[in-house]
């Protein structure tokens, strides 16, 4: 989703409401993130004091297998994300935003802050057992004939 700025750059105290979707197809050629329904981006751009701030809330239901038994589910992924948006900036600085011809590309800036945010450990429930090292049964099913000589 493209947004213009312009006016937002010009007039303090000027808002923008966001409120759109980001369908699983427009995310497909992502490694590492599959959604299972669309993601939400919800919040506000708005020029406080000759300073224009993107503020946002996404949501992403992302189908995931846990770490240890490698059940599929879906995650409910939510975050809170703040950026200060500026028309240009001299030199390289991650800081901030930067409106190329006075506009942003919200879904690349949604995306790129959902993989930075994602947790590196995904669990099916926080006391997972995993699966036996030797036969692979999953242990929350049933205790093999491994764990009982291991124990």
């Amino acid at each position: 989703m493209i947004i213009n700025l312009k006016q937002l750059f010009s007039i303090t105290g000027e808002s923008m409401d966001i409120d759109y979707s980001i369908s699983p197809e427009q995310l497909e050629g992502i490694k590492g993130c599959v959604l299972s329904s669309p993601m939400t981006v919800r919040g506000r751009i708005f020029n406080r004091a000759g300073v224009v701030y993107l503020k946002y809330t996404l949501e992403a239901p992302l189908l995931v297998a846990c770490d240890r038994c490698l059940k599929e589910l879906v995650k409910i992924c939510k975050f809170d994300c703040e950026h200060i948006v500026v028309p240009s900036v001299s030199g390289d600085n991650d800081d901030y935003i930067v409106a190329d011809g006075e506009s942003i590309e919200l879904n690349e800036i949604a995306v790129s802050d959902l993989l930075l945010l994602l947790p590196t450990k995904n669990l099916c429930k926080q006391d997972c057992r995993g699966l036996c090292m030797v036969c692979g049964c999953d242990l929350n099913e049933k205790i093999c004939e491994h764990q009982t000589i291991e124990s």
